[in-house]
């Protein structure tokens, strides 16, 4: 699950430094997939909340799909059941293979990472590292490559031997 952000001053400094870490993780991602065995392809995925079960998710599905061809009375009546249930929200992985080996990585982790002071998946309020923002506001963009490196490195670093 994302991280819950609870103030405002935390989501500005958020949507300054995300779109940046984003980038920054593909490109330091591409460098090191250039230089090792592993081939990666990217995927769009759902991510839902922990113990939803299948045949939730499966409604889920089927509601959402409902929503697209329903009318305005019937779609009030679908938002509604779809209120009460848990929500995927969406993620983006980098899918890595090497002869029988796979690993899945999630993109959206490691800008948490980046972004965020000791985050974790299980974290429930984050906060910024400021020190990736320079004086003037902006994104310090040496620091901000320097951390994404060296955590696309422990990531690499941390995957199977072939």
């Amino acid at each position: 699950m994302p991280p819950r952000i609870t103030n405002q001053v935390t989501w500005q400094q958020a949507e300054l430094l995300m779109q940046p870490a984003f980038i920054r993780v593909i490109d330091n991602l591409r460098k090191q997939l250039d230089e090792s065995a592993w081939k990666g392809t990217y995927q769009d995925v759902l991510i839902w909340p922990p113990n939803t079960t299948d045949e939730t998710k499966a409604l889920v599905t089927q509601l959402l799909q409902e929503m697209e061809s329903a009318t305005l009375e019937q779609a009030d009546a679908v938002r509604e059941r779809l209120a009460q249930l848990p929500m995927p929200h969406p993620g983006y992985h980098l899918c890595l293979q090497r002869q029988d080996q796979s690993v899945s990585i999630d993109l959206w982790e490691i800008c948490y990472q980046v972004c965020f002071i000791d985050y974790t998946p299980e974290s429930e309020v984050v906060d910024i590292d400021t020190s990736l923002i320079d004086d003037a506001g902006e994104v310090d963009w040496q620091r901000l490559e320097d951390k994404t490196k060296e955590l696309v490195d422990q990531v690499f670093a941390s995957l199977p031997e072939g």
